[in-house]
């Protein structure tokens, strides 16, 4: 019984400061998930691609672009406006990288003044970059639409 407690122990006690880097990591995600929402909801394209590591890459439907602020840029003036983000998992792989998964809603108004609305999940790979945590890829998957009743 002694043994089993000592192992416990030992166990936990190697274990929490993984637990706290993981939580680390995971905040550090979320502020980059905030800069983007917030760059996206001011129509700063720049400031999203800021967001973005050297040689970032986005991946969505209509496939890949490394041209982040110009991606950005149709976007808005396809009138969307607004984004909502969440990061729900994060998983460190390593000091320098990590994989993020979370949801999006992006919302805004078509030419003729509709509203238009597309939510999905993201994934992402980060890493540190002089420092700072940043997205290397990000693939945005739309969920389907709802069925007609």
């Amino acid at each position: 019984m002694q043994k089993f407690s000592m192992l416990s122990i030992l166990v936990v006690t190697l274990s929490t400061p993984a637990l706290a880097a993981d939580a680390d990591i995971k905040q550090q995600v979320e502020q980059i998930g905030s800069a983007y929402a917030e760059s996206f909801n001011k129509q700063d394209a720049a400031g999203i691609a800021a967001t973005f590591a050297t040689g970032g890459i986005h991946i969505n439907a209509a496939g890949a672009r490394t041209d982040i602020a110009q991606l950005y840029e149709g976007t808005f003036k396809a009138g969307f406006n607004h984004e909502e983000i969440t990061v729900d998992q994060v998983w460190p792989l390593g000091s320098d990288t990590a994989l993020a998964m979370g949801q999006y809603r992006i919302t805004g108004k078509n030419q003729s003044g509709a509203p238009i609305e597309i939510a999905g999940i993201w994934t992402a790979t980060d890493v540190r970059e002089g420092g700072k945590w940043k997205i290397r890829m990000l693939s945005a998957i739309p969920k389907p639409p709802q069925p007609a009743k």
